[in-house]
């Protein structure tokens, strides 16, 4: 049974900073792609980020140059490091495991899915 469990969502000020975290369990976490997706209210779910098994990475075009995605398959952990937040950045962002080892920017692309965490941005 895969689990994947996110942290780190939270109130903060535009400008602010948050570092999401997902432990996963249940896989050979360095074995797949992990990524990042966020759902706004009113809105579908989109993409956020993505990581390679072997650390590649992309990004959507709307948080490039402010997040981070990063993996430490020893704590079977992915991460988003958040700069620069903006009001339009308030969402529900949810961790996924891929199906392969390779990124993909689309739902279709992962089978395991978090609970997700809430991160809203004041401005």
């Amino acid at each position: 049974q895969v689990q994947l469990v996110e942290s780190g969502g939270g109130l903060v000020q535009a400008g602010g900073s948050l570092r999401l975290s997902c432990a996963a369990s249940g896989r050979t976490f360095s074995s797949y792609a992990m990524g990042w997706f966020r759902q706004a209210p009113g809105k579908e779910r989109a993409f956020v980020a993505t990581i390679s098994s072997g650390g590649v990475t992309y990004y959507a075009d709307s948080v490039k140059g402010r997040f981070t995605i990063s993996r430490d398959n020893a704590k079977n952990t992915v991460y988003l490091q958040m700069n620069s937040l903006k009001p339009e950045d308030t969402a529900v962002y949810y961790c996924a495991s891929a199906r392969t080892l390779y990124i993909y920017d689309k739902e279709y692309g992962y089978d395991y899915w978090g609970q997700g965490t809430r991160v809203t941005v004041s401005s």
